[in-house]
Parts: C-alpha cells; structure tokens; sequence
C-alpha cells in the first residue's frame, strides 16, 4: 500500500460493482475521546464535557478550571502526534471485518499526512488493514470523489452532523449512518437531519447496511 494516505491510494482497492463503505475513525472506530482523557490526566488535567467540542471542556483536576483554548490546541497536537492506541469503539471491529467479507471498506480520517502513520498503525493493531484516507475539512468532496464510478450501494459513518451534510449535498447517493460510540457525547448534539439511519451501536448500524446491500 501506498504511504499516501489520498484518495488516489484508496481508489485502487475499489471495484465499482462491489458495495463500498466509508467510515470515520474517531468515535466511531477508536475511542479518542476516553483516549485523550487518559493522555491529559497523565498532566493533571481532565475532560469535562459539557459540549461537542474539546476547546472550553478540558480542565485543571485541581480546581477544575478550563484551560486556555491554544493550550488545549497545543495537548491535541501533542497527542496526535501518538495515534497508535486507541482502543476500539464496542463493537466495531467484529462488524467491520464481518462486513468486509461483502464490501469494500474505506477509512475517511481527520487527520494530517504526518499524523497518518500513526493512525494506520493503530487500526492494524485492532485487526483493520483497510485503506486510509487523511482527510481535512468536510467530508463530501472526499466521499463524492470515491464513489465517483461506483455502481454498488454505497454507505458513510460518521459522528459528525456537518460531515453527514456534506456527504448529502455532495453525494446524496450515498446511505448516510449517524454513530457515535461514546455514552458520554451521547446527547451533546441533536440527531442529525441529514442521517438515513441514527446507530445506536455498531449493531444497529451492520444490520442497516445488511438490509441495503
């Protein structure tokens, strides 16, 4: 495989009449969220979540005051520099690898070129090796790009409201799957209008893409 993480790398493993799937990494795959947490206790410091974002929610344990926004900009950097131990959101492997066997899966990853690596060895170590994209913005273009000569259904999971959006406007044909695999984001955002299905777990979001294959 190419030690690009584009979408000209990915291409390569798609068969336009094979169905495709393209799916998030973190909070959907990998657990970040429980992962940075771990990471910012190790510096005395904690997330408190009482929104969908890090900047504001990351705390001092001490008196629990909220760190600056670029220092927690500069924890983030620190901490992707190192994304190769995230544990796996419940469920996910199993119904990845089982849906591999009749589909096509893509990884669509918010991270950067240098950060890739890092990431790509992470989903080795839990059993994933599935093409990777480093992504940076929204969604869609990405998504559109790789069904683009696709004649097969095709699926994207993610998290995110505003990628679910983009992947509509740019892809709309393209089943759209809402997923979030931490209890504690579970709420922080409304459900998105754009999702075809809203996953409560991985289960519900492989017996959706069973039914439309």
């Amino acid at each position: 495989m190419s030690d690009r993480f584009d979408i000209s790398s990915a291409l390569t493993s798609i068969k336009p009449g094979r169905p495709l799937i393209i799916v998030d990494a973190d909070e959907v795959i990998l657990g970040f969220i429980d992962g940075f947490d771990r990471f910012l206790q190790t510096q005395d410091f904690c997330l408190d979540l009482t929104s969908y974002r890090l900047h504001g929610n990351v705390k001092r344990l001490a008196d629990k005051s909220a760190l600056l926004d670029v220092e927690v900009t500069a924890l983030l950097e620190e901490f992707r520099d190192g994304l190769d131990s995230l544990e796996a959101v419940p469920g996910a492997c199993d119904s990845l690898i089982t849906l591999s066997e009749m589909a096509t899966v893509v990884v669509l990853s918010n991270v950067t070129q240098g950060q890739a690596p890092a990431r790509r060895r992470n989903l080795l170590s839990l059993g994933l090796d599935f093409p990777l994209i480093a992504n940076s913005g929204v969604k869609g273009p990405a998504i559109k790009a790789l069904v683009a000569r696709l004649y097969a259904s095709s699926f994207f999971i993610d998290d995110i409201p505003q990628h679910l959006a983009s992947a509509a406007e740019h892809a709309p044909e393209v089943f759209r799957i809402h997923l979030v695999g931490n209890e504690r984001l579970t709420g922080l955002l409304p459900l998105p209008i754009h999702a075809h299905c809203n996953a409560g777990d991985w289960a519900a979001a492989e017996r959706f893409i069973r039914a439309h294959l």
